[in-house]
């Protein structure tokens, strides 16, 4: 067979991600293949504020996407010519920001005549477990931690979710965010908690782990966030000196305690075998290495992406895009923004 015919048979997807604060375009072959993940992250602009500013994001997206499209394909050695579809994040996400890759992935697509494919930013975390894990396939639970986003999913098939639990308020990584504020780490919290809290006891203050009622899988990080709030003023008020590592470890564990019981819990009770993480948080290495103990405890297979897959790409958006096109779903050019997109929504 030569070379040609082989690549007419390959499904190419050209995918890209601006749902936050990352520019990224890549060129993912057959679902599980990538051949190129190019990401423009905008972290040190954002760190100054303390957190994500919506119009700058979407500025400074303006300005990257054609270039960062322009690299993925030269990357992966390929044209416009030879993609398949182009797939794009549609939500949820910042508005503004989604709206840059949407309108780029609409005019890419009505201008080469290619399917365009509306990806979910959460489906793309879910996905992200495919680019390494070659022999993962469905049914398996994922459990998707990122800063925006806390939930509990039974993946049924490629593209079909079951959501078991959510959060009711904070996401674990605004969490993160939150404390390492109030803490003095600045922003992003998530990877300087983690860091600072290797030099601290874990077990030095105990803070709450919160159940919400009648649901075993909701998650509720907001009363956490608060104890440690208080804890730090209370401190303040008798004068007592904060050691920072000991209120990051201590915080750490309670979330990763409340994020372990609950999957554990659900992979028991709907009996899986196979157990997977994914999102920014899931890049933590404590988490990581709590699962991992956990899993090995219940001979659960347990699967993680790298930590360039955990946070936002357009790799896993391209894999799950893969996953669309397959399964004969792709959108029309009325394909809008959707800030508040709900997973398992079309």
């Amino acid at each position: 067979m030569g070379n040609s015919a082989k690549m007419k048979e390959d499904i190419l997807i050209l995918a890209i991600e601006s749902s936050c604060d990352e520019t990224a375009a890549s060129v993912v072959r057959n679902g599980r293949e990538v051949l190129s993940n190019i990401i423009s992250s905008q972290i040190e602009l954002h760190t100054i504020y303390g957190g994500v500013v919506p119009e700058i994001a979407s500025r400074k997206h303006i300005e990257k996407i054609n270039q960062v499209i322009e690299e993925a394909l030269v990357k992966a050695n390929v044209t416009l010519e030879d993609i398949t579809a182009i797939a794009v994040t549609y939500g949820p996400g910042l508005v503004g920001a989604l709206l840059v890759g949407v309108s780029a992935a609409k005019a890419i697509s009505f201008a080469t005549g290619k399917p365009l494919i509306g990806v979910h930013h959460i489906e793309g975390h879910i996905s992200a477990n495919f680019i390494e894990n070659k022999d993962l396939e469905p049914p398996f639970a994922c459990l998707v931690v990122s800063g925006g986003h806390t939930h509990l999913v039974v993946v049924k098939d490629y593209g079909v979710y079951e959501i078991l639990g959510c959060t009711r308020d904070d996401a674990a990584g605004e969490a993160f965010d939150k404390v390492a504020r109030a803490i003095g780490l600045g922003y992003p919290g998530g990877p300087k908690i983690d860091k600072l809290s290797k030099e601290g006891n874990p077990d030095a203050i105990h803070f709450p782990r919160a159940k919400v009622d009648g649901s075993n899988y909701d998650f509720s990080f907001s009363g956490l966030k608060s104890a440690v709030l208080n804890y730090l003023n209370s401190c303040e008020m008798k004068g007592i000196a904060v050691n920072r590592a000991d209120v990051a470890a201590s915080f750490q564990k309670a979330v990763i305690d409340v994020l372990v019981e609950h999957a554990l819990c659900a992979v028991e009770e709907y009996n899986i075998k196979k157990f997977a993480i994914a999102g920014g948080v899931a890049s933590n290495s404590s988490l990581r290495a709590a699962f991992e103990t956990a899993c090995t405890k219940k001979n659960i297979s347990f699967y993680h992406p790298s930590p360039v897959f955990c946070t936002d790409n357009a790799a896993m958006i391209g894999v799950a895009g893969y996953y669309e096109y397959r399964n004969g779903r792709t959108s029309g050019y009325d394909l809008n923004a959707v800030p508040n997109l709900k997973l398992g929504e079309r």
